[in-house]
């Protein structure tokens, strides 16, 4: 069932949205050659609680998980796709990292994840980093009024096939509103035309991944969180928690 959320709600998803910015930003400048990942989960941490807001991520247990999600942020390192887990890995010169980051406040919750280098970029990376930008861009753009889901995921697909790229299978967006995951799903590659039609009031966490090997494939790391890609190939992601309104895409999670 689809919740369909009033401009009130959406003002508040917004505040929501504002502490995801602020959370990612943190873990951004946190980063650096030899800072770990749980300094990155630990600032992200911080400014939830200077927000006043709680973490759908922490103690999150889905059925595929062994044990609940153990922190606040998804930290996700070169050929990690999503849900990384943060330890103590210090990141190294030329690592891609991925963040994923919510935030609930206020009984309202956004959802955001960008990707960045440290130390010395490696062009491939930039090139990987900014192809889920644009599918992102190209996905929320489609996110309009009239338009079905299956535009959204078009949209994002055709960006990520033509610069060569795999996109892991069963893995997209998301309905969110009172909780993290809600209907309806968002693919990342689809018919144009096809799903559920847009409507004024829905609030989607639209979310790229990208593979830079051109496959499809990932499996699960032995922490029973991590997917990593099955060539060894890097991986980006961007997400943005997006409104729909008469007036078009309403980016939820910008700063």
């Amino acid at each position: 069932m689809v919740e369909l959320k009033t401009e009130q709600s959406i003002d508040a998803m917004r505040e929501a949205g504002r502490v995801v910015a602020q959370a990612l930003t943190a873990a951004r400048e946190t980063a650096g050659v030899g800072v770990s990942l749980l300094d990155l989960d630990a600032a992200a941490h911080a400014v939830l609680r200077e927000a006043g807001a709680s973490s759908p991520f922490l103690g999150y247990h889905p059925r595929f998980a062994p044990v609940p999600f153990p922190a606040v942020l998804c930290v996700s390192v070169n050929d990690a796709i999503v849900h990384g887990v943060p330890d103590a890995y210090r990141l190294r010169d030329g690592d891609l990292v991925s963040v994923d980051f919510g935030a609930e406040l206020d009984g309202w919750v956004g959802d955001s994840a960008i990707s960045f280098t440290v130390g010395t970029p490696r062009p491939e990376d930039v090139r990987l980093i900014e192809t889920a930008e644009r599918a992102l861009e190209a996905g929320i753009a489609a996110a309009v009024v009239g338009n079905r889901i299956g535009d959204i995921a078009h949209a994002i697909g055709t960006v990520c096939r033509e610069a060569g790229y795999g996109i892991p299978e069963g893995f997209g967006g998301h309905g969110i509103g009172r909780r993290m995951h809600e209907d309806p799903g968002v693919p990342n590659e689809g018919r144009p035309g096809r799903g559920m039609p847009l409507r004024p009031g829905m609030a989607l966490a639209i979310e790229p991944m990208v593979i830079a090997g051109g496959g499809d494939g990932y499996h699960q790391a032995q922490d029973g969180w991590t997917l990593r890609t099955n060539d060894g190939s890097r991986a980006a992601h961007a997400e943005h928690t997006v409104a729909i309104t008469e007036e078009g895409p309403r980016i939820l999670t910008a700063l």
